[in-house]
C-alpha cells in the first residue's frame, strides 16, 4: 500500500487541520487477565456447587488455526507538526508492504 508521508489532517490538540507526518507500527492486541482472574475466582469459592456456573464453569475447548495470516494489521500513526503530539488510526490496516512516498 502506498502512501504519502505527510498529510493535511484534522488535530483534536489543536483543534484545526494541520500538517502531520505519517508513521507505522505493528497493530497490537490489548492483554487480558481472564486467566488470573479465573483462577482468584477458584481461590474465592467461585464456580463451586450445582448448576450453570456461567463464566467460573469450564471452558470450551481451544479451537485449531486452521491457517496462518499472510499479513499484519498497521496502525497509521498521525504527528502534528505543530504540537508535535500523536493520534492513532482507529482501525489498522491489514497489507503485507507499507510504502511512504
Amino acid at each position: 500500500m502506498k502512501t504519502p508521508k505527510t498529510i493535511r489532517k484534522y488535530c483534536k490538540h489543536c483543534n484545526k487541520p494541520t500538517e502531520q507526518a505519517i508513521s507505522a507500527a505493528k497493530k497490537r492486541d490489548r492483554g487480558t487477565l481472564k486467566r488470573g482472574s479465573i483462577a482468584r475466582g477458584k481461590g474465592r469459592g467461585r464456580g463451586t456447587g450445582l448448576g450453570n456456573k456461567g463464566r467460573w464453569g469450564s471452558k470450551p475447548t481451544k479451537p485449531k488455526m486452521l491457517g496462518k495470516k499472510t499479513s499484519k494489521k498497521r496502525d497509521l500513526r498521525y504527528k502534528c507538526k505543530e504540537c508535535g503530539k500523536t493520534s492513532i488510526q482507529r482501525s489498522g490496516v491489514r497489507t503485507k508492504k507499507l510504502v511512504f512516498e
